[in-house]
């Protein structure tokens, strides 16, 4: 009988070969950790914690990285805690940096864009939060707006929607 792996196992043998994002097979490393905090920044902005912002990054997390749900359950634990603990973006931003190029880290504002959006609104404290971090990982305005632009039209979200939740 031949020996069974783990799917998190060939996916992260299919990313290292095909020179996609590596998923990390074991404990969330602080990439992981950084990003998943971000994320639970921008979903706690407007004071609450909607369970379709929850889902959303559990479904960000688990595609950015090729985590199955124990460990992005995990993962989310340990993102919730780091954000509750730090007063400041910088720390995670600092190794958003370090660890991904350009093209990354305007995919890291494009997943924060999908968590303001999850529960339907765009709070304005939201926004703000994503105009700061996308500053802090050095993305323009221009690839922000992009990045929130595609985020909108994957949500079918028309841009007069979006004026009319956000009271303009």
């Amino acid at each position: 009988m031949l020996p069974v792996y783990p799917l998190s196992m060939f996916n992260h043998i299919l990313s290292l070969l095909s020179g996609g994002p590596t998923p990390s097979i074991g404990k969330p490393d602080q990439l992981q950790i950084a990003v998943g905090a971000l994320m639970v920044h921008a979903a706690t902005m407007d004071d609450t914690f909607d369970p379709a912002e929850r889902t959303a990054i559990e479904r960000l997390l688990a595609d950015r990285f090729g985590l199955g749900p124990t460990a992005v359950k995990e993962l989310l634990a340990k993102a919730e805690r780091r954000a509750e603990d730090s007063t400041q973006l910088y720390p995670f931003t600092r190794i958003a940096i370090e660890r991904l190029n350009e093209q990354e880290r305007v995919r890291v504002v494009e997943m924060l864009w999908e968590v303001a959006y999850a529960d339907g609104v765009l709070d304005p404290d939201e926004d703000a939060l994503l105009r700061r971090v996308a500053g802090l990982l050095y993305v323009s305005d221009y690839d922000r707006g992009e990045a929130r632009k595609r985020v909108l039209r994957r949500l079918c979200i028309t841009q007069q929607e979006t004026a009319d939740k956000e009271g303009g």
